[in-house]
């Protein structure tokens, strides 16, 4: 066995233990189905076995103000559940989609580790993260959505439709994200007996690439993410098969593409323009 893979393994059992442990009280209190909680406990294991313990509590950070959010003023996001299937409980669509680039990148950033790969992970996380409280947040606006295309208003719930109160809560989503990071990588540069001033770039390049790799996904919703339509309900929907489960009918947009997907694409988005920014101040 290598020295690298003698450093991995450990973590890898600790990242194996720590993430079963969230993803069970996560299952319990339902903000994962079983698909969900075996998503996150393999996501969990990888960033944190191959990115660090820094990098898993990030992951974890986001998980679980994610939860929590989706659980605030849950009555009041009830319908917007049964329209648009945007239940609090995660499947392991949405935990990959969410989590899955981050655990690439933390075997990229093993193997090879650079600071552009670690602006990359940020990058990822700070776009989902504010993704979902611009979602969780934003739902709440008591003034209706636009959308990003067309500023045409549109219901509440609609992908594509954005807030000025879903677009602040972006900003912090970011933000958090970036403030998490930079405080726990301080840490594990000063344990490490490095220089914690070398890290002074990731609040800026994470909180830009968090906003813009959520706008993204506001965008990819507005233009070519699928919509359907149920009949019974006689609403629009992301679902193929609605709440109701009646099979529904395309609508417009691309029908392989739905939420997760441009999740994805999203994160993929944002995690290119935190590199490239990176690569710009520091001369590549």
């Amino acid at each position: 066995m290598s020295p690298q893979q003698q450093t991995a393994f450990p973590q890898l059992i600790i990242g194996l233990i720590l993430s079963t442990m969230v993803a069970l009280v996560a299952r319990r209190r339902r903000a994962l189905t079983t698909g969900g909680a075996l998503a996150a406990v393999l996501v969990g294991t990888i960033t944190f076995g191959f990115g660090g313990w820094a990098w898993g509590l990030v992951l974890v950070a986001f998980f679980a103000l994610s939860s929590a959010l989706s659980r605030y003023r849950q009555a009041e996001k009830r319908e917007l559940a049964h329209r648009f299937g945007k239940g609090a409980q995660r499947d392991h669509g949405q935990v990959l989609a969410n989590g899955g680039l981050a655990a690439i990148l933390s075997l990229l950033h093993f193997s090879h580790p650079t600071a552009a790969l670690l602006a990359a992970f940020l990058g990822a996380m700070a776009t989902v993260n504010a993704d979902t409280w611009a979602t969780e947040i934003g739902v709440l606006s008591p003034v209706p959505p636009r959308l990003i295309t067309t500023g045409r208003r549109v219901p509440v719930g609609t992908s594509g439709g954005i807030s000025l109160l879903g677009t602040a809560a972006s900003t912090l989503g970011a933000l958090f994200i970036g403030l998490v990071g930079y405080i726990l990588l301080c840490l594990e540069s000063i344990l490490a007996g490095g220089d914690p001033l070398q890290l002074s770039w990731i609040i800026p390049i994470t909180l830009i690439s968090g906003l813009l790799g959520s706008l993204l996904d506001s965008l990819l919703g507005a233009t070519v993410q699928g919509v359907f339509y149920c009949a019974r309900c006689e609403t629009e929907t992301e679902k193929e098969v609605h709440s109701c489960r009646l099979r529904t009918s395309h609508l417009r947009g691309w029908r392989w593409l739905n939420n997760d997907v441009v999740n994805s694409l999203s994160s993929v988005g944002g995690a290119a323009v935190a590199m490239t920014i990176w690569g710009v101040i520091s001369g590549w």
